[in-house]
C-alpha cells in the first residue's frame, strides 16, 4: 500500500482570490482542508509608527490608505478619538455631513466587497452592476473633497468644507455624442445634494438587481451556505464585529449601541442572521446597502433645510479663509503653522470606535502634551476575522477556502498596517 499523508502546500500571495498579500499555508488531506496558517507582513508600512512621528493634523492622510475602500470611515476614527482629547465638539452640520459620507462609503465597500465574492465564487456579471454604482459614488468624494479615493475630508472640528452647490458635468467625447452626453448628465444639474438624492432614489432596484443574480441562484447557494459557519459565543470569543458577528446572530453595531456624530438622530433597523454561514454575512450586507440608503435620505433632507457651519470655530484647529489668508499677512502665518506644526493637544489618552463597514475600527492615541502622538494604535476589525480563518476552513474543501476570504471580507491594508 502506498503511504497517504498530509501535503503542505501555498496559497498566495499573488493569487487572485487573497485580496492583498496574504499567504496562507494549508495542510491538506486530499482536498479537505486540516489546518490553515495564515501569514502577514508582505505589506507591512509602519502606519502606526509613521502617525507617531507626525503632526495630527498630517496623518488623516494615512488613514484613508489603510483600509482603501472604506477611505472616510477610517478618518471618522481617527478625528473622533483627536476631538475626545481636545474636547472640542463639531457643529452639528458637520456631524450630519459625516453620517452621510460614512453611509455612503458603506456602500462603496459593500459593493467591492460583493462584486469580488462573486467574481472569486465564479459569478461574473455582478462584478460590473456594482461598479456602475461605485462610480456614482466616487463622483460624490471627488465633488466634496477633489479625490476620488484618499479624501482627507474629514478634520478634527468638523469637515473641510461645505457640499457643493454644483457637480462636476461630462463633456462630450468621441465615443459620446451630444445627445448621449445630455443622459449621463441628467442627475448633475443640481446640487451634490441633489445628485446623491436621485442616486438613492435608483439604488434599491440596483440591489433587488444583485439579489436577482444572486440570492436564489442554486450554485451562489451551494458555494456559500453551510460554508464557515461561527457560532454566535464563537463569534463573540474571537472578536468579531460587524457583519461577521451580525451574521452569526448577534445585533451588536456601534451606531446604535455606542451613537458617535448623528446617528442617534437618524432611523434604521439592524439586520441580523441566523446560521453563521457565509450566505447569511451575504444576505446582512446586502441589507445593510438598503438600510445605508435610508439613512442617506434622512441626512440629505436634514441638510438641505440646515445650513450652518461644516467646522469649529477654534481658530488653533480651523485653517483661516482661503481669502483672509490672501490678504492678509497675520493669516497666512497662521495658516503656515496650523499645517506645518499643527497643534499641541493635552496630555491623555482617547480611544474612538466607529461603525466600520468591515466591523469596529478603533484609534486609540495617546498624548503627551506635544504637538504629535506619543502612541498610536489601530484597532482594524480584519485583523480579528482573519486570525480566524484557520478555525472557519478546517474541514471544508480547498475551492472553500476562497469563498470564506471572500466572506471575511478582507482588505490588507488594515490588517498589516
Amino acid at each position: 500500500m502506498p503511504e497517504i499523508r498530509n501535503y503542505t502546500m501555498n496559497f498566495g500571495p499573488q493569487h487572485p482570490a487573497a485580496h492583498g498579500v496574504l499567504r496562507l499555508i494549508l495542510e491538506m488531506d486530499g482536498e479537505v482542508i486540516e489546518r490553515c496558517d495564515p501569514h502577514i507582513g508582505l505589506l507591512h508600512r509602519a502606519t502606526e509608527k509613521l502617525a507617531e512621528s507626525k503632526p495630527y493634523n498630517q496623518s488623516i492622510g494615512y488613514m484613508d490608505r489603510l483600509d482603501y475602500v472604506s477611505m472616510m470611515c477610517n478618518e471618522h476614527a481617527y478625528v473622533l478619538a483627536i476631538e475626545k482629547l481636545i474636547g472640542v465638539d463639531p457643529p452639528l452640520r458637520a456631524r450630519y455631513i459625516r453620517v452621510l459620507f460614512d453611509e455612503i462609503t458603506r456602500i462603496l465597500n459593500h459593493c467591492l466587497w460583493l462584486g469580488a465574492h462573486a467574481l472569486d465564487i465564479g459569478a461574473m456579471t455582478v462584478f460590473l452592476y456594482c461598479f456602475r454604482e461605485r462610480e456614482d459614488l466616487m463622483d460624490c468624494y471627488e465633488a466634496v473633497s477633489g479625490a476620488r479615493m484618499h479624501a482627507t475630508y474629514y478634520r478634527p472640528g468638523g469637515v473641510y468644507r461645505d457640499l457643493p452647490e454644483a457637480m462636476p458635468k461630462h463633456a462630450p467625447t468621441a465615443r459620446h455624442n451630444e445627445a448621449r452626453t445630455r443622459e449621463r448628465n441628467r442627475d448633475r444639474d443640481g446640487s451634490l445634494l441633489d445628485f446623491i438624492e436621485a442616486f438613492t432614489e435608483r439604488f434599491p432596484a440596483c440591489v433587488d438587481e444583485y439579489e436577482t443574480l444572486l440570492s436564489d441562484n442554486r450554485i451562489w447557494k451551494q458555494r456559500t451556505v453551510d460554508i464557515g459557519v461561527v457560532t454566535p459565543q464563537r463569534a463573540m470569543a474571537l472578536g468579531f464585529s460587524g457583519p461577521m458577528l451580525r451574521g452569526s446572530g448577534v445585533e451588536w453595531d456601534l451606531r446604535k449601541k455606542q451613537p458617535y456624530a448623528a446617528y442617534d438622530r437618524v432611523d434604521f433597523d439592524i439586520p441580523v442572521g441566523t446560521n453563521g454561514d457565509s450566505y447569511d454575512r451575504y444576505l446582512v450586507r446586502v441589507e445593510e446597502m438598503r438600510q445605508s440608503n435610508r439613512i442617506i435620505r434622512q441626512c440629505i433632507d436634514w441638510l438641505r433645510a440646515n445650513p450652518g457651519p461644516v467646522m469649529t470655530d477654534d481658530g488653533k484647529l480651523a485653517p483661516p479663509a482661503r481669502e483672509d489668508m490672501k490678504g492678509d499677512m497675520e493669516a497666512l502665518i497662521h495658516h503656515f503653522k496650523l499645517f506645518t506644526e499643527g497643534y499641541c493637544i493635552p496630555a491623555g489618552e482617547a480611544y474612538a470606535a466607529i461603525e466600520h463597514p468591515k466591523g469596529e475600527f478603533g484609534i486609540y492615541l495617546v498624548s503627551d502634551g506635544a504637538n504629535k502622538p506619543y502612541r498610536c494604535k489601530i484597532r482594524a476589525p480584519g485583523f480579528a476575522h482573519l486570525a480566524a480563518l484557520g478555525e472557519m476552513s478546517k474541514g471544508h474543501m480547498l475551492a472553500d477556502m476562497v469563498a470564506i476570504i471572500g466572506t471575511q471580507d478582507i482588505v490588507f491594508g488594515e490588517i498589516d498596517r
